[in-house]
């Protein structure tokens, strides 16, 4: 059979403007489109993002599930801790009013410290016995299950809304943010057997390289959760800062320099942390700048800041770059191999910006789960 003898145009009257099939044709999908496009994008895009929710729910059963697994198995409670577990997932947080900027950080600071004072000892009381290891443990695994279950009910609160109202420019802000939404729930899902089993985590290489340079000295904890050391580097005075390990936290930083600066004259700050790196930069890779290279909320940066700046102290930073699953699940071997990179930097900044007799401190900055020092 010789298919190439078909004509087309006898086959759909294309030259009789007159055929009325062929008008159907052409003019029934534009009317469907003037009065009904609106609703078929509804549909199409509401496709796209029930998948979505339903991978963040499963996210959120799979974090809750997870997190009451590890409570019944480890922490031999006295009683179920499914009801306590399900009461801490609910909890929320009111920032302060922000109408009067002033004393703002003050507030938020008091606030978000109530909140972990709270936790940490609404988590004690699932176990008293449970070490403190074990404490900063499930305060991270809790973050991270309450963290999903927020993201999942804003997701699904926004699409339900924009169903009710069949409303699609409501709905095309949902659809453009999901893909970065689903990149952070995947990494906070994928984080979880990495905390669970106190193994180091991307965003804990600050704290490895300064724990490495405080081996075989004297520590002294110095804030909550803090670690200090006191060290000597060409005649020079070292005061090394980190988190406390290997306990999942991030310390508190900023209390600890401000202890160090009141007892003590310091001439420079190093801080040392990891940071997003932008698409198409290399992970793993180092660079130097200037300011405080911290993250969170900003209180802690911004105490660091108040305290460099009352004092007149330089503040030098190095970051090393990595993405965001890469800085809450297990840390690659390239982030790890940076270390003895990014320590003879820090020796060499020192050298360039001190002269002897001078004190200089440095941070390690980030979760130092797994990080000894």
């Amino acid at each position: 059979m010789n298919f190439t003898n078909f004509d087309f145009d006898q086959l759909f009257s294309m030259g009789d403007d007159s055929n009325p099939l062929m008008m159907l044709v052409w003019i029934l999908p534009i009317i469907l489109f003037v009065f009904y496009g609106q609703h078929i994008q509804l549909f199409v895009t509401s496709r796209e993002i029930k998948k979505g929710l339903k991978k963040l729910d499963g996210f959120r059963d799979e974090s809750r599930n997870e997190l009451i697994h590890y409570v019944k198995n480890n922490l031999k409670p006295k009683d179920d801790p499914i009801n306590k577990i399900d009461t801490f997932l609910e909890y929320f947080t009111i920032m302060p009013v922000d109408m009067d900027p002033n004393g703002i950080v003050e507030k938020v600071r008091h606030t978000v410290r109530s909140r972990e004072d709270y936790t940490r000892n609404h988590v004690k009381s699932l176990s008293p016995e449970m070490s403190d290891v074990e404490l900063t443990k499930v305060q991270t695994l809790l973050e991270i299950a309450s963290s999903l279950q927020m993201i999942y009910k804003i997701i699904n609160h926004m699409f339900l809304t924009a169903k009710k109202q069949n409303n699609y420019p409501l709905i095309l802000p949902l659809q453009m943010i999901l893909p970065f939404i689903m990149e952070q729930a995947e990494a906070m899902k994928e984080a979880i057997p990495a905390f669970k089993m106190s193994q180091p985590v991307g965003d804990g290489i600050g704290p490895m390289i300064v724990g490495k340079m405080m081996l075989d000295s004297k520590k002294e904890t110095v804030a909550l959760e803090t670690t200090l050391s006191k060290t000597d580097f060409e005649n020079r005075t070292l005061y090394l800062l980190k988190a406390e390990g290997p306990g999942s936290t991030v310390g508190r930083p900023a209390d600890g320099l401000e202890k160090i600066v009141t007892e003590n004259k310091i001439d420079v700050i190093i801080m040392i942390d990891a940071a997003l790196k932008m698409e198409g930069e290399d992970s793993a890779s180092i660079a130097q700048g200037f300011g405080a290279a911290i993250g969170g909320i900003g209180t802690e940066r911004f105490q660091i800041e108040e305290i460099a700046t009352e004092r007149k102290i330089p503040i030098f930073s190095i970051v090393i770059k990595q993405s965001v699953k890469e800085a809450i699940t297990l840390m690659t071997k390239e982030i790890a191999d940076t270390a003895e990179d990014v320590r003879l930097q820090v020796y060499e900044m020192i050298r360039e910006n001190t002269t002897d007799g001078q004190s200089i401190v440095i941070i390690g900055v980030g979760n130092t789960s797994g990080v000894p020092q």
